[in-house]
């Protein structure tokens, strides 16, 4: 069994009531992590400890904090197994994503390291004589970054580092389902030499989660707030933010679609759809959701897309042949199952899988999916994908919009012309061309619009999102004023 206690001025500490709370296993049913239980008096205090070290962490000279960041980058890749074992125990995941995470995640920090150099601002010409102007980037103080379970290393990497690289300091809320896994995120950025309280790490039990998230976005210190998550929730967030008049950054739930017009090369198509739609059992919020295929190659693209995804199976992420773990929880993959099932009944084909056993559901394909089907525009965080067969380039984009989400997509074709115009006319954040829906890089601008959110981060837009822009003036020659 793992521990996990809070993180507050570099120190691991309990809660002050000597609270926990238990993650169990997926797979096993076993406790998998007996972690600390905040109070909202213990959250307050990790607020209070972060904005007493604001003046430390934010005074250090760029230099000094890109360094400190890419220590960090270095103990993450030195501690895969501490982190892929604890992601495996609380969340069912593959050895393979666990790796990923953690090898993306050293990504993120460097690119957050280098981006400590281009907090920069300009010289703006004043109409006022004798007046020197400027704008100006300047941390903003307490961040508050809320991760999620299903990709946990990155996700909770990238709420700590961006804010941290701009010379801010950060709460991390660890999620209630991966408390270990986000315990380790503070532990590498103190061993790294992060300055005490510019990162604390608050765990809560799942029934507190609430209380916390309001007194900390409430504290004074907190400026800002980045969430990543689910749509739902995003909304509470955001609502409570604007309450409180704190900027948020939301990063939240996607319904993908992966266009193959006529000219597109199937194997390809298939190759991305396949690791698009059930890697990380889709639970990824890029996760290819639908896929759109002009008729006049459907059956052809479906032969193929069947063959791979009947070649697959859930399994104990613990077999190092495993390609696809368990589901987060067991009730996660009987909601996936209703989806499923209900788009039987209304008449959708099922083309491979659609069975669930406990927390595993095999790789599923549902051909002729309609929108009286609730899989039509529910996102299903499963290994699911939808099949909608269209006549043309034009109603692929328009079935892929229909949908309140904007996050992911992708399109297949050899017309490259063509196929960026379709892209450009899908209502997303992000678009890939012959590529997959799923694909992060550190330095590019990744969110969404509609009800996938809004804000950025990576690279500059990072930089945006996590300080003030402030004008500064200097007056070089006596002033007149009319009274």
């Amino acid at each position: 069994m793992l521990d996990a206690a809070l993180l507050i001025r570099n120190e691991s500490v309990a809660a002050s009531d000597a609270a926990t709370f238990e993650r169990v296993n997926p797979i096993t049913g076993a406790v998998a992590t007996r972690a600390a239980a905040a109070s909202v008096e213990d959250a307050v205090h990790a607020a209070n400890v972060a904005a007493s070290a604001f003046p430390v962490w934010s005074g250090l000279g760029p230099n000094a904090r890109r360094e400190t960041l890419n220590r960090v980058a270095d103990l993450i890749l030195t501690r895969i197994d501490d982190f892929a074992g604890a992601m495996t125990a609380e969340t069912g995941a593959t050895r393979g994503w666990g790796e990923y995470n953690c090898r993306l995640a050293a990504s993120i920090v460097r690119e957050a390291a280098a981006m400590t150099t281009q907090l920069a601002g300009e010289v703006i010409p004043a109409d006022k004589s004798g007046s020197f102007s400027m704008a100006v980037r300047q941390p903003c103080g307490v961040v508050l970054s809320l991760a999620p379970w299903n990709a946990p290393i990155v996700l909770g990497v990238r709420a700590a580092a961006w804010p941290l690289a701009c010379g801010n300091t950060v709460i991390l809320k660890a999620s209630e389902l991966c408390p270990r896994t986000h315990g380790l995120i503070g532990e590498v950025f103190q061993e790294a030499g992060l300055p005490a309280g510019a990162l604390n790490v608050v765990s809560n039990a799942p029934d507190d989660a609430d209380r916390i998230v309001e007194a900390l976005i409430a504290h004074p210190a907190v400026r800002r707030v980045n969430f990543t998550g689910s749509t739902r929730v995003g909304r509470i967030i955001a609502e409570t933010c604007a309450r409180h008049l704190k900027r948020c950054l939301l990063e939240l739930s996607g319904k993908a679609p992966l266009i193959v017009l006529d000219d597109a090369d199937l194997d390809e198509a298939v190759d991305a759809a396949v690791f698009g739609a059930f890697f990380h059992q889709g639970q990824i919020c890029m996760s290819t959701e639908r896929i759109i295929v002009d008729e006049t190659v459907a059956e052809a693209f479906l032969t193929r897309f069947k063959a791979r995804a009947l070649a697959i199976r859930a399994g104990d992420p613990s077999d190092p042949a495993c390609q696809l773990g368990s589901m987060i929880t067991e009730q996660a993959a009987i909601r996936v199952k209703g989806l499923i099932d209900d788009a039987v009944r209304k008449g959708a084909r099922l083309v491979a899988g659609g069975s669930q056993h406990g927390v595993f559901v095999d790789p599923t394909i549902l051909a002729d999916v309609i929108p009286t089907m609730r899989i039509y525009y529910e996102e299903s965080f499963g290994p699911v994908a939808s099949v909608i067969r269209v006549a043309d380039a034009a109603e692929a984009v328009s079935v892929a919009n229909d949908t309140e989400y904007g996050l992911a997509a992708a399109v297949f074709g050899r017309d490259i012309a063509r196929a960026l115009k379709v892209a450009q006319a899908i209502e997303s954040g992000i678009c890939h061309i012959n590529a997959p829906t799923i694909h992060d890089e550190a330095q590019m601008p990744f969110g969404g619009i509609k009800a996938s959110g809004y804000g950025r981060f990576g690279g500059k837009a990072g930089i945006d999102e996590f300080t003030e822009l402030r004008w500064i003036t200097i007056q070089t020659e006596p002033q007149h004023y009319p009274i």
